[in-house]
């Protein structure tokens, strides 16, 4: 099963080293959102969607005014994941699955294009999505997002122990290689997904953290600018912060045999692309395959 590593949304705050951790104070930070694509036998899986067509071309609809001023996204048709599984010389059918961390905007912006995929979350989250009230919760969960009626393939948080990790599952009508690992905190239903790379694993933890920093075994430090986002934006501080340990306690013990990595460094986005020779039809910076 071959492993692209995308960026499907690059994004540049202000806040400079308050965000990246280097330079000043007045320079732009880079996050981004790091994506996989599988190639798996019966065709294209994607690991979370980045933004997508429409909210680059009319972000109006679907991302707020105070998220854009915040985040300050690039908004880059060419960045998204459509338009990077067509460089590749594949179509939106294609993508028959779509495996979600979670369904923030900048997750989920991709599932508009496309819609024959069967879309994977564990069933909390959606629960969470579908219900979502509060003027923050609307602003995290933009339901035009899915007006196309995506197909849902919920998860309850159950099944075996993984790296000592609980109700870790596999994906239904996808390889054993790929798992959901529960990682809430950051969202009620929020989870990693583990991927078989040959001889070691790839765990996407999504938003569990979001500073390559943070998983240092003994000494974990993240930009205050980025600590302080990060409580802002969680439903349950206490598990995320379990979560990030049992991370940690990963990374320690079995970072020979898995390779932990979130969804906005850069600096890990890079990591992963610098380990593997760029992949054919990929434009520079897009992606990688492994």
């Amino acid at each position: 099963m071959k492993v692209h590593h995308l960026n499907c949304a690059t994004m540049r705050p202000f806040g400079g080293r308050l965000v990246s951790g280097t330079g000043s104070l007045l320079a732009t930070a880079e996050m981004v959102c790091h994506c996989l694509l599988l190639e798996a036998p019966d065709g294209l899986v994607l690991v979370d969607t980045g933004l997508g067509t429409g909210d680059v071309t009319n972000p109006d609809a679907t991302l707020t005014r105070r998220w854009r001023r915040m985040c300050r996204p690039v908004l880059d048709p060419e960045e998204t994941a459509l338009r990077q599984v067509e460089r590749l010389g594949y179509t939106a059918a294609d993508v028959r699955h779509v495996v979600l961390t979670h369904l923030d905007l900048d997750h989920g912006g991709g599932l508009r294009d496309f819609p024959g995929a069967q879309v994977h979350v564990l069933r909390a989250e959606l629960d969470a999505a579908l219900a979502a009230r509060s003027d923050n919760e609307r602003q995290r969960y933009p339901r035009r997002q899915w007006e196309h009626g995506p197909q849902w393939r919920p998860y309850d948080a159950a099944g075996s122990d993984w790296f000592g990790f609980r109700a870790v599952r596999e994906v239904r009508g996808l390889p054993p290689e790929i798992l959901l690992v529960p990682l809430a905190g950051h969202t009620v239903g929020h989870t990693g997904v583990a991927v078989r790379d040959g001889d070691r694993w790839l765990l996407h933890a999504g938003d569990a953290y979001f500073f390559h920093g943070e998983m240092r075994p003994d000494a974990p430090t993240c930009p205050p600018a980025l600590r302080m986002m990060q409580r802002r934006v969680e439903v349950a501080r206490g598990l995320r912060l379990e979560n990030q340990e049992r991370l940690r306690e990963l990374v320690r013990s079995h970072g020979d045999e898995v390779a932990v990595f979130s969804a906005h460094d850069a600096v890990e986005l890079r990591a992963m692309q610098q380990r593997h020779p760029a992949g054919q039809g990929l434009s520079p910076g897009s992606g990688t395959r492994a």
